[in-house]
């Protein structure tokens, strides 16, 4: 079977042979090509999350990909990556957080989901595997002390944002919208409209984003979805 990617790791191996020691040498070039696009607002009364909902493994898989997720009822993430390795970090995330708020007898901050999640990035990406554990993560969320947006690398790096981020091989193109646009202390109703104008910029020309898009808002009162349409282009004659 082949593994969907909402990233797409493309592996060359290469064998050289030295003639006069008679040594096998293997290479291995991992280039990393990023094929959807997420993106995160960090707005005066809350945060947005937006994604497309294609994925692809050298051609369109499903066009109809479920990329962002709730963790908690005051936390979500958008994923990009390897589609499998993905969905068992939300599991998982998801679990941890639960047993960590029994454990504690408290709500978990935003800053320590995002350390949690980060922590299982590093050792995924580290692991011994035949497929790359190549996943990252933007997440949302808001706590007693306010609404936060973190950008969680590959590499288990993480950056606290506090304007926007774009993730993903479209995000080249949602950046310019949201470079040119987005404007410090703008609400969530207007973070709603610059993030479905960024993802649509990537629709237009990445070619591994598509076939519709879901954004949610993140505030006070919880995770809701304020946006879930579908893009079908159908030739009829």
């Amino acid at each position: 079977m082949i593994p969907k990617y909402l990233y797409t790791p493309h592996i060359e191996l290469r064998i050289r042979v030295n003639d006069s020691e008679g040594v096998l040498f293997m290479e291995n070039d991992m280039k990393v090509q990023k094929g959807t696009t997420t993106v995160g607002i960090y707005c005066k009364d809350g945060v947005v999350l937006a994604a497309d909902k294609r994925a692809t493994a050298g051609f369109i898989v499903n066009k109809k990909t479920q990329k962002i997720h709730k963790i908690t009822d005051n936390m979500a993430v958008t994923m990009a990556g390897l589609v499998s390795d993905a969905q068992l970090l939300v599991k998982l995330i998801r679990a941890e957080v639960k047993l960590k708020d029994l454990a504690t007898l408290r709500a978990s901050t935003v800053k320590e989901t995002a350390n949690l999640l980060a922590g299982m990035l590093y050792m995924n990406l580290r692991k011994m595997s035949m497929v790359p554990g190549i996943v990252s993560f933007l997440l949302g969320g808001h706590d007693h002390e306010g609404h936060h947006l973190w950008d969680l690398g590959i590499d288990g790096s993480t950056t606290e944002v506090e304007d926007y981020v774009s993730d993903g091989s479209g995000s080249v193109f949602a950046l310019g919208v949201l470079e040119a646009l987005y404007k410090k202390g703008i609400t969530v109703e207007e973070g709603v409209k610059l993030a479905v104008k960024s993802i649509g910029a990537a629709l237009q020309r990445d070619v591994n984003t598509g076939n519709g898009i879901d954004v949610i808002v993140i505030d006070g009162k919880g995770v809701r979805t304020v946006l879930e349409k579908d893009l079908n282009i159908k030739i009829e004659v």
